[in-house]
């Protein structure tokens, strides 16, 4: 009762000047660093009328573009979704030797910069890299293709479902997976009825991010595609190339896709927030 009252007091004293000053100071962020540029792109994207951004986003260039985007991340997230799931229920579930360093190398993508990741695959997979001669022998095209950019890309995102899991995962412990085995249910029937209903919000969550890096992935893509106009670019590449070009109506059309994509990710990821905190209620 004391913790409590002492929590009640202290949320009340917080509610006076400073508590406004803080919300006032966060909305006040928010508003520079996301509304406005938010709001910058579609008044850009607009300035010269709805004809010259019609034109833009229906440019056959442009529509390589958002094709390509879409496929790569229809290739990178199902494939991320499985070693998510797989990597996250091996460092939750069991403990065996190497499992920190496991961890280390799940965290890598993050602490690599995306450019570096690219270079990587370039020094792999380039004519002059270490796979070069073999992978010109089978005639195969990999960068400056579709299979570098999923590469890269599927490096950037491959640890976004996992580390959205493991920490789930462990919180909710083993005690449901036991019983169920003890009761004679196979490891698929365990996993399938027991594991997986608990974990789908964490699981859709991190799929949501996940997506949402893939289709807005630049450094890495940058890299490993080449720039080749209506076969690699994506829309970010598709969008620097019209900015360096001064083609500003048309590059800002073409964002306004991407960001619109963004917003969609952003409201599913609220919408899983808010039916996971329900369910927790």
């Amino acid at each position: 009762m004391i913790g409590a009252a002492g929590t009640t007091e202290g949320r009340g004293h917080s509610s006076g000047p400073v508590h406004g000053l803080l919300i006032g100071a966060a909305l006040l962020f928010l508003g520079v660093f996301l509304v406005a540029p938010l709001l910058v792109v579609f008044v850009e994207a607009f300035r010269k009328g709805i004809g010259v951004y019609l034109q833009a986003v229906s440019d056959p260039i442009a529509l390589a573009a958002v094709q390509l985007t879409l496929t790569v991340a229809f290739l990178v997230v199902p494939i991320n979704l499985i070693f998510g799931l797989a990597a996250a229920w091996l460092i939750a579930r069991f403990e065996f030797r190497g499992r920190g360093v496991l961890l280390s190398l799940l965290d890598l993508p993050f602490s690599v910069s995306p450019v570096i990741s690219g270079m990587i695959f370039v020094l792999l997979f380039g004519a002059h890299g270490y796979l070069g001669h073999w992978v010109t022998r089978h005639d195969l095209k990999i960068i400056f293709a579709l299979p570098g950019i999923v590469l890269a890309t599927l490096f950037v995102t491959s640890p976004l479902v996992a580390r959205e899991l493991i920490p789930l995962l462990e919180s909710q412990g083993t005690d449901e997976e036991e019983a169920a085995l003890t009761l004679g249910a196979r490891g698929w029937q365990t996993f399938l009825w027991v594991s997986l209903p608990k974990i789908r919000w964490g699981l859709l969550y991190g799929v949501i991010l996940c997506n949402a890096r893939a289709m807005g992935e630049f450094g890495a893509v940058s890299v490993v595609s080449g720039h080749i106009r209506g076969l690699t670019n994506t829309i970010p590449l598709h969008v620097e190339i019209l900015y360096n070009e001064y083609q500003i109506a048309a590059a800002f059309a073409v964002a306004s896709l991407l960001t619109m994509l963004a917003i969609g990710t952003l409201v599913a990821k609220s919408l899983v927030e808010w039916k996971a905190g329900r369910r927790l209620v």
